[in-house]
């Protein structure tokens, strides 16, 4: 199971009146500043209360008329089972085992503007937003509820894999753009930051969770290191800007069903109110429901969201929106896998799950381990015989939206959010037996977060100049527990499900620990917008950040973590200047070069004990002490230059970069698979170079035809001294990414039908750091049709589609790395990709 995702890898009104003042601009400035003083202090009084989060749905429960009326790491284990001298309510939990062999291997843990950036949109972009656009038509070729990231990885320089089709399966699932991992991207949905999205984390949300992809609108990546106004506590290398749907103007709503394989299926239902009065109030609230079939072994994963949004015009030119996002999972997860598993037992090796029997025979030793478990070099086959794991999480966001015209020249932009979570995450333990005398228990890791933000910032044009500044404020509290609970003896009731509940036999019987922390976010961005000719723009700013997280172990249980005290105390990640520069030139209608350069810096990662790329993560407080007197925050310098042709029947677009992460903080996991020795260190310097290209033909109406190739040539610039040995990384290439990537995609639409297929390319993937082992190169090819019957008695849009997920049924590995990755050899923390799939929606408008 897992333990730390590893991330080396190495989240206007009317102004009539104002007219009348001989000068507007100064007036209302003053009275703006006055009020935005007010607005804050009033937000920052009321930003831990509850009642903000749930704000959205009680403004959904206005009457109209009101709605008019709106103006406004760790060591190996060394613990023997002890009881906890506190029962163990639901805290919450990053991982807390060392990583790797299964004992605690399960890892601990359209609003900003950006530059130069890949869209996922309805249209082309050009100028400071010009992107690469996926279309509409694109997006609708995915099965409904495919992960955007799963969209994005039709773009160059990205990679996105997963252990299911749909992609949301936060602990198979992992996403790369050119080089850089997902928990070093910053990532938002309606302005809100999801930083940190990795599983199990307790610094915020998973962009599955986040947001039903029915109701996406658009979705922007940054080509370069993203704009400063975007929210995030760990951008380095790029942006991703996801934006919900308005609600449409006119009553109905939309349904689809979708069938798949190994008795999955989707349903997705929408209602839309249409305006509701002559001011133009609207909503629309929308139910998701995915259920997916496991492709080896038992179980499924399930989970089920809803969406809400209230659009609320203020005169002619400003709005007010509010959001609301609830969603709730309960997935089994595939076990982890190695090189050794895969030659020795094949490509399926499932869970014991539902064989209970077996299992705990095994435990026992009263059964022997299935054939072949106990040959595998360097595993224990006890290890792999694992009985189940799963995760269990609750998510709740919420906020207001304002983007108001002071004058002809001033615009104010501001949202207010927040997010509360509630996550399991658990697996079978077989080091620590239930007291009843059953062989094992369920070791569950338990967590919550509560995030409050506000985002807000001014705009003003002058002449040739489009003058931009902001402040964004986030306070988060955060809680990590570990807990056991009891398994039944056998034929003595049911077994522990890995998505709980778990309490059916009593209170948890062991704590191994607890961590609370509380995380502080500031940042500041100023930036202008000059255009110096017809045609070429300059963008110049910077931002400074302060992140400061204190707190830490609250509960250790000695005999369990095998150390007399546990991290405690605080942590600071600040910069005062981090530059942006872009210079975009349209030297006519058709051609256009950029160049964009920028530095970023991330704050602090936070997660409980165990093997995490966070300093809390270490054996003991000692050890913390020392290492946060010598590492320093994780920060990047991406330089990025381009050329880009857009025609009727061409789009072209080359790139090249190069990127220098500085100190990147990592946790690596050395000594044997089952003892292993882990240690926070700093990195000190990672070089990525590389090229994008990519071509769309357009030929005659109707067929398109893309092709793009990425090359990344990334390495490690020094040796690295650890605990378990002295390695010579220098000129090592960095794991877990693909030199390599070629994706082509054809479709072609006549009248209601459509037919498309794709096919990527990855090349050989490192998954040692000395290099010494890898995982080959592998095509992965989807195709599917569509076709649109249009109206058909009272519904509309009547849509028929069927799609083929991994047509040649390619044997592959998707997730690398997620116990952390082996200095030198092999080790059990890979997990195969999803195998062929068939899946075949029915949709319709009302």
């Amino acid at each position: 199971m897992r333990l730390e995702k590893h991330r080396l890898d190495v989240i206007e009104t009317s102004s009539t009146a104002a007219k009348a003042l001989p000068n507007k601009d100064a007036w209302l400035g003053h009275r703006f500043l006055n009020l935005i003083t007010l607005h804050i202090s009033g937000v920052l009084a009321s930003v831990r209360t509850k009642p903000l989060l749930l704000s959205s749905i009680a403004l959904l429960a206005l009457p109209s008329q009101l709605y008019a009326a709106q103006t406004t790491k760790a060591v190996a284990s060394k613990h023997r089972h002890a009881p906890s001298p506190q029962d163990a309510a639901p805290a919450a939990s990053e991982p807390a085992a060392p990583a790797a062999p299964a004992k605690h291997s399960r890892r601990t843990n359209v609003e900003a503007r950006s530059t130069e950036s890949v869209s996922v949109t309805a249209r082309q972009l050009t100028g400071r937003d010009a992107e690469q656009a996926v279309s509409k038509a694109v997006m609708r070729q995915f099965v409904p509820g495919t992960s955007p990231y799963r969209m994005l990885d039709r773009t160059p320089g990205v990679s996105f894999t997963s252990t299911d089709p749909f992609g949301i399966d936060s602990f198979g699932a992992n996403l790369y753009v050119r080089g850089f991992f997902m928990n070093q991207m910053g990532v938002t949905v309606d302005g809100v930051p999801l930083n940190d999205q990795t599983y199990q984390s307790v610094s915020g949300m998973s962009l599955a969770s986040a947001i039903i992809p029915d109701d996406i609108q658009s979705m922007r990546m940054s080509q370069g290191a993203g704009s400063v106004e975007l929210p995030s506590t760990n951008t380095l290398g790029g942006t991703i800007q996801i934006g919900s749907s308005d609600p449409n103007d006119t009553r109905g709503g939309k349904i689809s069903q979708s069938f798949g394989s190994y008795n999955s299926y989707r349903t997705y239902v929408r209602l839309d109110s249409g305006k509701m009065n002559s001011s133009g109030t609207k909503f629309y609230t929308s139910y998701a429901r995915t259920d997916e079939g496991m492709w080896m072994g038992s179980g499924d994963q399930f989970m089920q969201q809803v969406d809400a949004k209230l659009v609320q015009p203020i005169g002619q030119r400003s709005r007010m929106s509010a959001f609301f996002n609830w969603s709730s999972l309960a997935q089994w997860n595939y076990p982890d896998t190695s090189i050794g598993i895969l030659k020795n037992l094949g490509w399926r090796t499932p869970h014991l799950y539902p064989n209970y029997g077996l299992a705990y025979r095994i435990a026992n030793g009263e059964a022997a381990l299935p054939a072949g478990y106990g040959g595998v070099p360097g595993i224990n086959g006890s290890e792999i015989a694992m009985y189940d794991g799963g995760q269990a999480e609750t998510n709740y966001m919420g906020g207001l939206h304002f983007d108001l015209a002071l004058t002809d020249r001033l615009t104010w932009n501001t949202t207010v959010y927040g997010h509360s979570q509630t996550g399991y995450y658990s697996y079978t333990d077989s080091e620590d037996p239930s007291p009843n005398g059953a062989p094992f228990s369920e070791e569950v890791w338990q967590n919550r977060q509560e995030r409050y933000g506000l985002d807000t910032s001014l705009r003003y044009k002058w002449g040739r100049h489009t003058i931009e500044g902001g402040v964004w404020y986030e306070n988060n509290t955060q809680q990590a527990g570990l807990f056991n609970y009891q398994q039944p003896l056998l034929g003595e009731g049911a077994p522990l499900k890995a998505v709980g509940p778990y309490d059916v036999y009593g209170r948890a019987f062991l704590q191994g620990y607890n961590f609370d922390w509380t995380t502080n976010v500031m940042q500041f961005h100023l930036q202008d917008s000059i255009r110096l000719t017809e045609g070429l723009t300059l963008h110049a700013g910077f931002k400074s950040m302060v992140a400061t997280t204190s707190g830490g172990a609250n509960y250790n249980n000695a005999d369990w973590t095998g150390s007399d005290e546990l991290p405690n105390g605080s942590l600071t990640a600040s910069q005062a200047f981090l530059p942006h520069i872009n210079l975009d030139w349209h030297i006519n209608s058709h051609h256009e070069l950029y160049v964009d350069v920028a530095e970023n810096m991330r704050a602090y990662e936070v997660s409980a004990y165990g093997v995490a790329n966070s300093v809390y993560s270490v054996e003991d407080q000692t050890t913390f002490q020392a290492q946060k007197k010598s590492l320093e925050p994780s920060k990047a310098w991406v330089y990025l230059g381009g050329y880009r042709y857009t025609s009727k029947y061409l789009q072209a677009n080359a790139t090249v970069y190069h990127a220098s992460l500085i100190h990147p903080i990592l946790a690596a996991a050395v000594g044997s698979l089952t003892n292993p020795v882990s240690q926070v260190i700093d990195f000190g310097h990672i070089s990525m170079t590389g090229a994008n290209g990519d071509i769309t033909l357009t030929p005659v109406e109707g067929l398109s035809i893309s092709n793009n190739v990425s090359y990344n040539k990334g390495t490690y610039d020094r040796d690295v001294d650890t605990s378990g040995g002295f390695y010579a990384l220098a000129g090592k290439n960095i794991v877990n990414y693909p030199a390599w990537m070629y994706k082509t995609s054809v479709s072609y639409t006549w009248k209601g039908a459509t037919a498309h297929f794709d096919a990527n390319y990855y090349s050989r993937r490192y998954y040692s750091f000395m290099n010494d082992t890898s995982v080959g190169g592998y095509w992965l090819a989807n195709a599917g049709m569509q076709y649109r019957f249009g109206k058909l008695s009272v519904l509309k849009d009547v849509t028929a589609s069927f799609n083929v997920y991994n047509l040649f049924n390619t044997k592959y590995i998707a997730m690398m790395g997620q116990n952390d990755n082996p200095a030198t050899g092999d080790y059990q923390s890979m997990e195969r990709g999803a195998v062929r799939e068939f899946f075949g929606t029915v949709s319709a408008s009302f």
